[in-house]
């Protein structure tokens, strides 16, 4: 580098010329100076300063196929025999490297606030420059994916070793409370009430153990996760107290040897449509009971206060399901709550879908030794086949469970062992009991009343047979 370099010579030379000037100089932190001042340090500097000596390595270090030879272009500029080449040199680098030099200026002030930047990335930041802002954005959303993803990978470990910890420390006990979305609780509260130390089962063991409301059941437990109110199952060790594996590898309920309804439904009501179908058309743990009829006879309400006067009783589990209901009619469904409900305007394969949820819960109940009643208003709009299935569901087995399912619907499907039709002109005239007899009955009736009160129920169907010819 020649020691003058006089100031209107500096002046007149591009920013970019000077920022390799003053490289070679050792000029410290020049990027970040203004012309006028950088032109004063390059003065000050070939007037006898000398680069600190950590300079040196980095101005030799730097790349000889890029900053040589514009060095060279650079010293050869300031030599006396050449002076009449600086106007030509002057003149190409306005058109050329001015615009690429302002452009490195404003790309090269945030550069040098980065931490460990040395003067040997400068031409990597040029180019850096020259490509725009879009490099930096790209790498530094992937920076900040890769931090994202190392923070979730290190949560992912915590939990890991959270549960596992937790799983060995702590075993809940407790009595399965099933939710309508296919989860379920394990209540540990004094006679099964809620409290903030219940256990979440998630819907997937539940399907996978067959676990049904009332079953005891016990295994680890892990802490609540971020976001999650209460702590969790890991698995299920013991249902009822045997092994989770047993129960759960027992014979498929449609294996299960069916028998005749022999245990009967009282239903110990004091109206005289309950009185009515009790005694004329009764049904009992297992039957598949259709009520039928016509619009407005009375359908619903029949199978409301059926429910209602089955419900509360302990040992019999009642799920009530409204598919294709009217929207107002929900509402009357209180005591027991249904565990699903869509409306008529749901597409069939919503109301089959709620239809098989509550009949797939009373199975597993059934299959677990216990008895559930399965109530369904309405089969009406439910595929043909589906609304088959669900009534084939129903079976009293042998030396086990009972699934009950009581449904409405226009007119039977076939294989109901009771059917109780209502007659919708004596509905419309208000004369109870509505009860068409002729369309009405019971398919072996002595198993449930005996041959004594199958013979009454023969009697009474004549003598309303009678008074109807009459």
């Amino acid at each position: 580098m020649p020691s003058v370099l006089d100031r209107d010579s500096l002046d007149k030379s591009p920013l970019a010329d000077l920022h390799l000037i003053a490289n070679e100089l050792g000029v410290d932190g020049f990027r970040r100076l203004r012309k006028a001042d950088l032109i004063e340090a390059i003065i000050a500097h070939q007037s006898g300063a000398e680069a600190p000596e950590e300079e040196a390595p980095r101005t030799r270090a730097r790349s000889r196929a890029t900053a040589e030879p514009v060095a060279v272009e650079a010293e050869a500029a300031t030599e006396p025999e050449v002076e009449e080449e600086a106007p030509r040199t002057r003149a190409r680098s306005r058109a050329t490297a001015e615009p690429v030099a302002v452009e490195a200026e404003a790309a090269a002030e945030p550069e040098v606030e980065e931490e460990g930047a040395t003067d040997e990335d400068a031409p990597a930041r040029s180019r850096r420059g020259r490509r725009g802002g879009r490099g930096r954005a790209r790498r530094d959303d992937g920076d900040d994916a890769g931090r994202d993803r190392d923070r979730d990978r290190a949560d992912r470990d915590r939990d890991r070793a959270d549960r596992d910890r937790d799983g060995d420390e702590r075993v809940a006990e407790g009595v399965v409370e099933l939710l309508g979305n296919g989860s379920a609780f394990i209540r540990l509260g004094e006679n099964g009430d809620t409290s903030d130390d219940d256990v979440y089962i998630s819907a997937a063991q539940v399907k996978r153990c067959e676990l049904v409301s009332g079953d005891r059941i016990s295994g680890p437990v892990r802490a609540p996760r971020r976001s999650e109110r209460f702590p969790s199952l890991v698995r299920v060790d013991t249902i009822n107290g045997r092994p989770a594996d047993e129960v759960a590898e027992g014979t498929k309920f449609e294996d299960l040897p069916a028998i005749w309804p022999s245990e009967r439904l009282a239903l110990g009501s004091e109206d005289v449509t309950l009185k009515a179908v009790e005694w004329l058309t009764p049904f009992g743990k297992g039957s598949r009971v259709l009520i039928c009829g016509a619009p407005r006879a009375g359908k619903s309400e029949l199978a409301r206060a059926i429910a209602t006067a089955l419900g509360g009783r302990e040992g019999l589990e009642i799920l009530v399901v409204l598919a294709g209901v009217r929207p107002e009619e929900t509402g009357d469904w209180t005591q027991p709550e249904p565990v699903a409900s869509v409306s008529f305007a749901a597409s069939p394969d919503a109301q089959g879908q709620a239809v098989e949820q509550a009949v797939e819960q009373g199975r597993r109940v059934a299959a677990r030794g216990g008895d559930a009643v399965v109530v369904v208003d309405t089969l009406e709009y439910v595929q043909p086949a589906l609304a088959r299935r669900a009534l084939a569901a129903a079976r009293n087995i042998a030396d086990g469970g009972s699934l009950t399912v009581i449904a409405t619907a226009p007119a039977p499907f076939g294989g109901e062992s009771t059917v109780v039709a209502l007659d919708a002109q004596l509905t419309a005239l208000r004369r109870f009991p509505a009860l068409d007899l002729a369309g009405s009955g019971t398919l072996r009736p002595d198993a449930l009343v005996g041959s004594a009160g199958a013979e009454a129920i023969a009697r009474a169907r004549a003598e309303s047979a009678n008074a109807a010819g009459g």
